[in-house]
């Protein structure tokens, strides 16, 4: 038998997605004195005076007191403190504040028009090829466990791709430079991890819970902080979560100190397969292929592999070859990943 060899080929092909955000409604005070105090202070500096119109009703940080804004220049509010009748508050620098909404006017003109512009994200496809090659002799003799030696080595190169594909769709990444391919240079697609660059979570780092016993390790505390930040940043839900063996050990033993048996059961189960919290309802997926010291969460709406048209995995018969049956298993994928913002993931947790 003459063993297979891998190959890549390089052409200009890439997967271009738009991608929708809704229009903020929070921002940051970007102020450090108030005039007369701040409490009494009825102009207000922010970072993005944009994102504000007459008549919104704003609540700094996590007081009970409601401001209208009356009048916006630029990034420095007008507005009317404790609007309502609602308890005082004091204003800070970086002090976050929330558009609660907009109170319009009856019978007034309508808003100027307000909109987000898409941006475009593009991932390029990555050619997935292996050749298979079966000497005549082989083929003609009788082979313990297969019938046909050229189908069964056929098969074998169909499984590693795949294997390959998903271990691509979570950790491959491109060159950073000439991405789409040359001579020189093999064109490969961005996996998950590293296309995820706003929600990256570790464990006692930036503001960001601790584990277990107040280290690293992975428990519902971390699990709920990285779900809680997602959903309060984001249009969607997170409903898959994507761990190797080593985290998936630890979400099993979330519940493990409180399985009740009786005295008839036969069975063990030591095991999650879906995670319910206030934040969404996951599907727990174990992959190989995650870092042992990382968890993907991801909203599975705005993930989809995807082949090239006409370039899924399938078989070229190159036929006879001398006196050896020749063939190639290829197929060229990329990942589609919208709305970065809408996933996570969790790294640096403890892998001992």
């Amino acid at each position: 038998m003459i063993w297979p060899s891998f190959q890549t080929n390089e052409s200009v092909v890439r997967r271009v997605s738009s991608v929708d955000t809704l229009l903020p409604n929070t921002d940051t005070i970007n102020q450090t004195t108030f005039t007369p105090n701040a409490q009494d202070a009825t102009s207000v500096t922010v970072n993005n005076g944009s994102r504000f119109q007459v008549g919104d009703l704003v609540r700094p940080g996590n007081a009970t007191e409601i401001m209208q804004v009356t009048a916006v220049s630029t990034n420095t509010l007008t507005v009317v403190r404790r609007y309502g009748g609602t308890a005082a508050s004091s204003l800070s620098n970086g002090l976050k504040v929330t558009i609660v909404g907009n109170a319009a006017l009856e019978g007034g003109d309508a808003p100027a028009s307000r909109f987000t512009s898409r941006s475009r994200r593009q991932n390029y496809t990555q050619i997935f090829a292996a050749s298979v090659e079966v000497s005549g002799s082989m083929r003609a003799a009788r082979v313990y466990g297969a019938s046909d030696e050229l189908d069964f080595q056929r098969q074998e190169r169909m499984r590693e791709l795949l294997r390959d594909l998903e271990n691509t769709v979570i950790n491959g990444t491109a060159p950073s430079g000439t991405p789409q391919g040359s001579a020189s240079v093999r064109r490969s697609m961005n996996g998950i991890i590293r296309q995820v660059t706003t929600n990256q979570f570790t464990p006692g780092q930036n503001g960001f819970p601790s584990g277990g016993g107040g280290g690293t390790d992975l428990n519902d505390v971390v699990l709920n902080a990285a779900l809680r930040t997602v959903w309060e940043q984001s249009s969607g839900r997170i409903d898959t979560i994507v761990c190797g063996g080593l985290q998936k050990r630890r979400i099993n033993q979330l519940v493990s100190s409180s399985r009740a048996y009786a005295p008839e059961d036969t069975k063990f189960r030591d095991l999650v397969s879906v995670y319910e919290s206030d934040f969404g309802v996951c599907k727990v997926v174990v992959s190989r292929w995650v870092p042992a010291d990382t968890v993907l969460f991801l909203d599975s709406s705005r993930v989809e592999v995807m082949p090239l048209r006409g370039r899924s995995f399938a078989y070229q018969a190159m036929g006879a070859q001398g006196d050896r049956a020749a063939g190639m298993v290829v197929g060229e994928y990329t990942l589609e990943f919208r709305n970065e913002n809408a996933h996570g993931l969790v790294r640096g947790l403890s892998t001992t």
